[in-house]
């Protein structure tokens, strides 16, 4: 009887015993648990640590491309005031209006913007002619692509080309007596001139790769075209007539078009992933390479006549709009606030 009852207290203090013991580790756990949660990755923005200057911000993506080190600006973008973009420049780009590509222009401060094209089919690639008055561009309204112009007010439409080939992004030349453009025919896309009237129209640069979107510089002695004679696409510059193609860039992922500074001596393009492409300034040799964007999809580069902005495509708002920088990387300016997508911008004359 007396060790039964011995037995019994024994088992009674071993019981509480292993009950204190495990209340005692589970505090212990919660506390290491709590210490552990407040310094965990997705709770670091309670901490207030400050950013140095030299820090990325959290919300900037990596750039994609592997190249040796690029001259970035940290500085946070500012919009400019309306009185530092000259509101009498002109502005032509791609806008989509009821599910269709048609032609737009607008000044270069985002005010005055006009429809040209009322087209039910496609119309991209504008380009306005160095005399400011007219604009090229590719449409398909005949059921193929061709080149056609209008007039900056939407008047005297013309069909220039007729059935040589899908044709896309025409370019006038700075003389006004000849226009570059993108022909594609035969499997893949070669670079095509023709008479500023459409006529004689004949293959400038072709390979057996795809050579595309070419645009002359400022004096008409160099054409720029983007290609994939190296496997990869890449940016190229060629002599008017053709002659004496060389490579300006090795990246990986570039994209399509250019666009020549006033002095023809640097080029800005945008390359980069599928979905963050970035806008970049090069000079004509291959050296120089410098980053303007970080954030976004951003396409199609076109420098103003002045030097002192270059016009770009962004998707950063859920849709693309049409943005300005300065070649620097600063001056981030947005110009368009639309429901259907705005791109392709291309500068007219400086009045």
């Amino acid at each position: 009887m007396k060790k039964s009852i011995r037995l019994s207290i024994f088992y009674k203090i071993l019981i509480a015993g292993t009950a204190i013991g495990v209340m005692a580790l589970c505090g212990l756990l919660t506390g290491i648990w709590a210490v552990s949660w407040r310094e965990s990755p997705r709770h670091a923005g309670e901490v207030n640590t400050p950013l140095s200057a030299s820090t990325t911000p959290p919300d900037t993506p990596t750039p994609s491309l592997t190249v040796p080190p690029i001259p970035r600006n940290t500085s946070t973008p500012t919009p400019e005031e309306p009185t530092s973009i000259p509101s009498y420049t002109k502005i032509a780009f791609t806008c989509r209006v009821e599910n269709i590509h048609q032609i737009c222009v607008m000044n270069a401060d985002g005010s005055g913007r006009t429809q040209l094209t009322q087209a039910d089919a496609t119309s991209f690639y504008p380009s306005i002619a160095p005399n400011g008055e007219r604009v090229v561009f590719s449409s398909r309204r005949t059921g193929n692509f061709e080149i056609f112009e209008i007039g900056l007010d939407g008047s005297n439409l013309r069909q220039l080309t007729n059935e040589i080939g899908s044709l896309y992004a025409p370019e006038v030349s700075p003389n006004g007596e000849s226009i570059i453009f993108a022909n594609h025919i035969g499997g893949n896309q070669s670079i095509w001139i023709m008479d500023r009237d459409g006529g004689n129209p004949r293959l400038l640069a072709g390979s057996e790769a795809n050579d595309l979107d070419p645009t002359w510089s400022p004096d008409g002695a160099l054409i720029a075209f983007a290609s994939t004679r190296s496997g990869e696409r890449q940016l190229y510059v060629m002599n008017a007539d053709g002659g004496d193609v060389r490579q300006v860039t090795s990246l990986p992922d570039m994209g399509g078009r250019s666009s020549f500074s006033p002095d023809g001596l640097r080029l800005t393009f945008y390359a980069g992933a599928k979905g963050s492409h970035n806008i970049f300034t090069i000079n004509r040799d291959g050296s120089g390479l410098r980053q303007l964007t970080y954030i976004g999809d951003n396409l199609g580069p076109c420098w103003s006549r002045s030097g002192e902005w270059i016009a770009f495509t962004s998707y950063r708002d859920f849709d693309n709009e049409i943005y300005l920088i300065r070649p620097d990387g600063t001056g981030l300016t947005r110009l368009t606030i639309n429901v259907g997508d705005d791109w392709q911008p291309r500068w007219g004359k400086e009045q």
